[in-house]
């Protein structure tokens, strides 16, 4: 069963944000802890992620989208004392990229 209300209520109860973009980088989804987190909140949904970010963090998220659509699942691009920020491809059910996620973690303990 596919329930939209269900799963909006599971990523809103995550504490780190989810922000969903699909392979055009359109800001399609934000759970409640990203709509707190990020300055525009929701005004964020439906604009380009790439004018939110620097031009080399521009590259970096159009050079790792191509590497997902050849097949790359995942790639660390944040390792900070704060947290691990992971980019997380999504697939459809037929293994199409369909858009991509970040991941967070806590830091690596020494």
């Amino acid at each position: 069963m596919h329930d939209p209300a269900m799963l909006t209520a599971v990523l809103d109860s995550m504490k780190d944000p989810v922000v969903f973009v699909d392979t055009g980088h359109i800001v399609r989804y934000m759970n409640k802890t990203a709509i707190e987190h990020y300055d525009d909140g929701a005004a964020l949904i439906g604009r380009s992620l790439l004018d939110c970010h620097n031009e080399q963090s521009c590259r970096d998220i159009v050079e790792i989208m191509a590497a997902m659509e050849q097949g790359e699942e995942e790639r660390l691009i944040t390792d900070s004392e704060k947290h691990r920020i992971f980019m997380r491809a999504v697939r459809d059910a037929d293994g199409r990229l369909i858009g991509y996620y970040e991941r967070y973690e806590p830091p690596r303990q020494a």
